[in-house]
């Protein structure tokens, strides 16, 4: 049997790693860092089904996530649309759950090295899940903080800005705590200001940025990513890559985490019969490659459609009218994103 090393122990790797141990196959995922840590995340799961996380292996580890049934929009100061998922989110802190992805996936027998950092070649055997390519030229920066303090009254929240978009999802639940986590253009922070209310004020979100002044934010949580590209990454040739090394939806979909689960079960099969000799590395690449486009590609491109939408000023006009006069097909929308 022939050995998968995966780089990068995020949920696309843990959860692919689980499934290939669940199946006999020997695999070592190298971490760049450590559990547990905070991550840039909106800390729900918008999309991925019960049968994708049963294949995988890890859906017990969700019996006491949130369901989230119901999100409302605001465009600066003004709520435009309140509506029900057409499927509960999950949620659950990235803390959290990838320290029960990291355990589940030792306790099947997997081998995991942290604090190392992994060449990126393209190597036979090798999957490349390490996260998203940095683009240096990118003006994108993402924000993440916990807060305490701050109600959402059930609700996961999304706020538009000028340029940027923020979302607020609860995270225990009572709500007491709150995971903010946002897309924003880079611009020159006020000194001794925190940089997620610097942010807000920036994209003209004063109202937001006032109510969470009014919270108490954890400092430990606070995270941040720059150098984001939006939609399939600047990879090597023959490089195998998942997740977000492989592709980034636009952040405002929630649909990142589920890319993530539904990524590994893409490749599985392919690694499964690679690994047992069935099917030589290239075939097994172009297996997953395939299966990748067929699954991502049309949800992708219409969420960097929106993405662009929401970040300029006559698209947010346009988005604005539609949803507050009840023709946005939410529904529809939220069936093609998810």
């Amino acid at each position: 049997m022939r050995r998968i090393e995966i780089a990068g122990g995020g949920l696309a790797g843990l959860s692919l790693g689980i499934a290939l141990r669940r199946r006999g196959v020997p695999v070592l995922i190298r971490e760049a860092s450590v559990y547990p840590r905070h991550r840039v995340c909106g800390e729900f799961i918008n999309g991925v089904t019960e049968e994708t996380l049963e294949v995988l292996g890890i859906w017990p580890l969700f019996d006491d996530a949130l369901r989230h049934r119901a999100t409302r929009w605001w465009m600066g100061e003004r709520l435009i649309l309140e509506a029900e998922l057409t499927r509960p989110a999950l949620g659950m802190s990235r803390w959290e759950m990838d320290e029960r992805l990291r355990e589940k996936f030792e306790n099947t027998g997997g081998e995991l090295r942290t604090n190392d950092r992994a060449i990126c070649e393209a190597k036979e055997g090798l999957v490349w899940t390490a996260g998203r390519m940095l683009q240096k030229k990118s003006e994108l920066l993402g924000l993440k903080a916990h807060f305490e303090g701050v109600e959402l009254e059930g609700f996961l929240e999304m706020h538009i800005g000028e340029g940027s978009y923020l979302g607020l999802t609860p995270i225990t639940a009572d709500g007491s705590r709150v995971n903010v986590c946002g897309l924003f253009r880079k611009g020159a922070r006020t000194k001794g200001v925190n940089p997620i209310i610097d942010a807000l004020q920036r994209s003209g979100l004063d109202g937001l940025a006032a109510r969470l002044e009014k919270g108490r934010m954890d400092q430990k949580s606070l995270t941040g990513i720059s150098g984001i590209q939006l939609g399939e990454q600047s990879v090597k040739d023959d490089l195998c890559t998942l997740g977000d090394a492989e592709r980034m939806i636009p952040p405002f979909t929630g649909n990142g985490m589920s890319m993530a689960f539904e990524s590994a079960e893409c490749a599985l099969q392919p690694l499964i019969d690679y690994a047992e000799g069935g099917e030589d590395w290239t075939g097994t690449q172009e297996r997953i490659r395939e299966a990748l486009d067929l699954r991502f590609q049309k949800r992708v491109n219409l969420a960097l459609m929106l993405h662009r939408c929401l970040t300029i000023r006559a698209g947010r006009v346009t988005l604005s009218a539609a949803a507050r006069s009840g023709v946005l097909p939410f529904a529809w929308l939220h069936r093609r994103l998810s």
